[in-house]
């Protein structure tokens, strides 16, 4: 009984830290611009996808390629998120700060339009998108630095618009009419879709009785390199310093001539950027899939606010705790263990499955925010005033 319990315990570990590196960046992103982000779900789906290609184009290059591609994945997953949460900041959340509820119907807008890209998406769907977004934006760029425009900017955007549209959709046509499915041939689809891990991550050690998958060992070591990684960036950097400046203080910050715009891009640009990465590290638990996001969502924010807003050692605790704990009640091993207990061993039996865990450890975290609203670690100081 011990031997299962440690083993339930490290695999709740495991999907905690999962859970750590995705929270990381929601922690930093609603901490500093209060922005409930509901495509942060997206970002770590993209980045799995993101996983699930270098997997496939290292496995054509061979033996070498195929076993370090979870290195590039990582790289390649980071850079990719942290460019699709700058244009995210720079096109849709900067016009809506300060207003918290427009800025979450967009971000879930946001998030249906990239569950819906990655089932739909194919070669003609990405070209009319790169041909769009430089005819579009081009095309008021050139405007507005050859003449002055203010006075008619509102039909100037409007013709650029139409302009833009029409020549979107007589390309993506002709493509569509001339090469037929072999362009509009979707890439992955609605169905989930499996990435193999290297064969030196599909093995593992045993301790003590317990079986420790070197998978699940390779994402704990992760989520540490994140962690250190993050607060070595926020302590020691001078982008850290503005981040924490502008966290505290936004409008003292920019005073002291701190680009706080700039600052804001930058954090979102790294929270989705960490996003990407604890998709790659989803990539390793399970198939991927246009809902993968939304399964881990809900715990995410759950750990943002247990942790206490904007608190990197909150957000840990609270990240391993939850994880912990939604595996040890969804597997039966806590009911096993308190079977001497009837009343409560039948109650943990009845939610011994992986959605009722769910709820379960949902309402612990209603009771236990009753006790403490502002988390286990709340804010102090003027950031408390804001």
């Amino acid at each position: 009984m011990l031997t299962g319990f440690l083993d339930a315990v490290f695999n709740g570990i495991s999907i905690g830290s999962v859970l750590l590196i995705a929270a990381l960046g929601l922690a930093i992103i609603f901490g500093l611009m209060g922005v409930i982000n509901m495509a942060h779900g997206e970002l770590m789906m993209f980045g799995a996808y993101t996983t699930f290609v270098v997997q496939n184009g290292c496995k054509q290059l061979g033996g070498f390629w195929f076993e370090i591609y979870i290195f590039l994945a990582l790289i390649i997953a980071f850079i990719f998120t942290a460019f699709i949460g700058l244009i995210l900041e720079r096109g849709v959340i900067r016009y809506l700060y300060g207003r918290p509820l427009e800025t979450l119907l967009a971000t879930w807008g946001v998030s249906l339009i990239f569950q819906q890209f990655v089932r739909s998406a194919n070669l003609v769907l990405v070209i009319g998108l790169v041909l769009f977004s430089l005819l579009f934006f081009g095309g008021l760029w050139f405007l507005n630095s050859r003449t002055n425009l203010e006075r008619i900017r509102n039909w100037v955007v409007w013709v650029v618009l139409l302009l833009s549209l029409g020549i979107t959709t007589a390309t993506c046509n002709l493509l569509s009419q001339t090469y037929q499915l072999a362009v509009t041939k979707p890439w992955f689809g609605a169905q989930n879709v499996d990435v193999t891990a290297p064969s030196w991550l599909q093995t593992g050690i045993s301790l003590g009785g317990v079986q420790l998958p070197f998978a699940r060992l390779f994402i704990i070591a992760l989520t540490i390199i994140c962690v250190v990684g993050i607060y070595l960036f926020l302590q020691r950097s001078s982008w850290g310093l503005r981040i924490r400046a502008v966290t505290q203080k936004r409008s003292m910050s920019a005073c002291l001539g701190i680009p706080t715009q700039k600052v804001d891009a930058i954090t979102f640009a790294l929270g989705s950027g960490l996003a990407g990465v604890a998709g790659c590290a989803i990539s390793l638990l399970g198939s991927v899939g246009p809902n993968t996001g939304q399964n881990y969502i809900i715990d995410t924010f759950m750990v943002v606010v247990v942790g206490g807003v904007g608190n990197l050692a909150g957000t840990i605790v609270a990240a391993l705790g939850i994880g912990t704990a939604n595996f040890l009640i969804g597997s039966g091993t806590l009911a096993l263990l308190l079977t001497p207990v009837k009343p409560l061993a039948d109650l943990l039996t009845f939610f011994a499955t992986t959605s009722m865990a769910k709820v379960m450890v949902f309402m612990l975290i209603i009771l236990f925010l009753q006790w403490k609203p502002a988390g286990i670690f709340p804010q102090k100081g003027r950031s408390v005033d804001v």
